[in-house]
């Protein structure tokens, strides 16, 4: 699962992720503005709350660099020395040249970045020092089948689930020339210009424009729909594959934990594939696609209508601590109202209940609980197991804020 923070790398962990990966500022594929960055001051904070539970952690190493950006890996690698991450992942053959001699204890994943499509490349990979590549988005089952069985003696990963990029594995310069420069999609800071809506504008008749539309479906000519194979991970898992993979470190908490649950309880047959792909629908998505997955991708992977992820449910807030049965001090990330209906929902369990009461320290009992709030809601509901459930996550919590 995809850790843009340490508290998202906790979430994914706890909903289901065997391994997180994460981006240092300045080497990753991902600008990140919000939360606990993590950066060379809290990596090996990371690294030690990931292995206090069993996990792994694999640390993005994969822009492409220009000398400036070698001269600021030097300074941070004895900082990925100490932390010991469990793989760096990379996609330059600079940084490569680096990684290989100055941290030769830590292993090497290959990027998406790096258009690994045929069996030959994975080779050259496995050869020159690599024990996991990740492979395209392009490719097809059957394509993947046979690099599978090509080359056995080396880890494969694939994404599964996320956001696509319209250009060839990721490789874009749109951002780059739509803003001068200021947003280079391959140093982590795309602006996403694929998203944009477009219109036409006719040489000799200016000030006129003229909509883009295709099907009636609107003018996001470039915005692909989000991967979803949820359907098909046991066909993946036959196949020998090491890894799968879900896009997103810019992604809420509730993303995470909802993507990561969803997966999970299917790879442990604890949920059908069709129930676990309709949970998907209530995490913010533009529409799903198989994209190249069964070698058909076509007009329809593209979402014409929308730019931006629309949720089939909106998060309404995280719980900090309990009071007493029922009831809960909550951080709002959403507007509640007294009497509404929600779902509650754990790593292991969900459960309808009724807001019940609002309650303020300041204020006392009140009808609505508003964006950022920290309040005390008292809920209604007939299921214990969440509650039985909320207390063994927060005692595993309290352990883990002691790493």
């Amino acid at each position: 699962m995809p850790a843009g923070s340490i508290e998202k790398m906790k979430y994914a962990y706890y909903w289901g992720a065997d391994a997180c990966y994460l981006g240092l500022v300045d080497f990753s594929l991902r600008a990140l503005r919000k939360g606990e960055l993590i950066d060379e001051n809290n990596l090996k904070t990371a690294v030690d709350i990931a292995n206090s539970l069993n996990k792994k952690v694999y640390c993005t190493l994969n822009i492409f660099a220009y000398d400036s950006d070698i001269e600021k890996l030097y300074s941070v690698l004895d900082v990925i020395k100490e932390a010991k991450p469990h793989a760096l992942i990379i996609s330059d053959f600079g940084i490569l040249r680096i990684v290989k001699k100055y941290l030769p204890d830590i292993d090497i994943h290959i990027s998406t970045q790096t258009n690994i499509l045929n069996s030959e490349a994975v080779k050259f990979w496995r050869d020159f020092g690599a024990k996991r590549v990740i492979l395209a988005r392009e490719l097809s089952l059957k394509k993947i089948e046979k690099i599978r069985r090509e080359v056995p003696d080396i880890e494969l990963e694939i994404f599964v689930h996320g956001a696509q990029c319209m250009a060839y594995s990721g490789r874009c310069l749109l951002s780059d020339y739509m803003t001068k420069g200021e947003r280079q999609a391959n140093q982590g800071n795309c602006a996403q210009a694929c998203r944009w809506s477009y219109k036409l504008l006719e040489e000799t008749r200016p000030n006129e424009y003229f909509e883009i539309i295709q099907d009636d479906k609107g003018s996001h000519i470039m915005s692909t729909k989000d991967l979803c194979l949820v359907k098909y991970v046991k066909e993946i898992s036959n196949l020998g594959i090491d890894s799968i993979k879900v896009e997103g470190r810019t992604k809420s908490l509730y993303y995470v934990s909802c993507v990561a649950k969803a997966y999970r309880k299917v790879l442990d047959n604890i949920w059908d594939s069709e129930f676990a792909f309709q949970e998907l629908k209530k995490a913010g998505n533009r529409g799903y696609t198989e994209g190249f997955f069964f070698d058909d991708n076509n007009s329809q992977s593209y979402s014409y209508d929308i730019s931006k992820g629309l949720a089939g449910a909106d998060f309404l807030g995280i719980f900090l601590e309990k009071k007493e049965s029922n009831t809960y001090k909550l951080l709002i990330k959403n507007k509640i109202m007294l009497n509404d209906e929600i779902e509650i929902i754990t790593p292991n369990y969900s459960t309808l209940a009724k807001v019940k009461k609002i309650i303020s320290v300041k204020n006392g009992e009140q009808d609505r609980a508003n964006t950022n709030d920290e309040i005390y809601i008292e809920f209604e509901c007939d299921n214990s197991d969440w509650e039985q459930e909320y207390n063994c996550a927060l005692a595993r919590t309290k352990g883990m804020k002691e790493v």
